[in-house]
């Protein structure tokens, strides 16, 4: 009974993750996308592209490891890609996973966190996919909402393509090579400067 109350006081802790405003609008919104809406679309684009991993994977560990990714965002909000990565910033991140999983039951906190750090360091088929998958909303948001973040943040099209080569390919060449085509058409649109 202990561990079932220590789950539901961290349902509704992540429930935190859903007043999290990303860098991105839904497509045909004019309101910003919050982190708790991101998970569920990263996870079903993870289950609709699994084929097409480089490498033989894990479906249910990397759905677990997308539905925990973004929780550290709960203390320290989102920060857009392009511009994140500090050391400062991971710090703060994995100080909330850590505050935030502390409130489950061990066995539970000891398998969330290393599928955390597991996302973190993306060196296994499933992190690297999971990596890979996270990056497309993104950039179909944008794409199909006339490059709003990127021009409003200012990044430009080299940065959206060093970034997202590196990562998407890494998880998936075959949908690297759709994404790119697409990012190629949003440059000659105007989209992408």
């Amino acid at each position: 009974m202990e561990d079932i109350a220590k789950i539901l006081d961290f349902i509704v802790e992540i429930e935190k993750l859903k007043a999290v405003l990303r860098k991105t609008r839904p497509v045909g919104l004019e309101r910003y996308e919050n982190s708790g809406e991101h998970s569920w679309h990263v996870c079903l684009s993870a289950l609709l592209l699994k084929d097409y991993s480089n490498e033989s994977i894990d479906i249910n560990r990397v759905i677990k490891m997308l539905l925990v990714h973004d929780l550290g965002e709960i203390d320290v909000g989102d920060t857009i890609v392009y511009n994140s990565g500090t050391v400062e910033n991971k710090s703060k991140e994995e100080a909330c996973i850590n505050r935030v999983l502390n409130i489950l039951p061990e066995e539970q906190r000891a398998e969330y966190l290393e599928l955390w750090h597991e996302c973190e360091l993306a060196e296994t088929p499933e992190a690297k996919y999971a990596k890979a998958i996270d990056r497309i909303p993104p950039l179909l948001h944008n794409i199909n909402d006339e490059g709003h973040s990127w021009k409003k943040n200012n990044i430009p099209k080299e940065k959206v393509f060093a970034l997202n080569s590196v990562d998407i390919s890494q998880g998936s060449e075959q949908i690297w090579s759709v994404v790119k085509g697409k990012l190629e058409t949003a440059v000659e649109d105007g989209i992408l400067e």
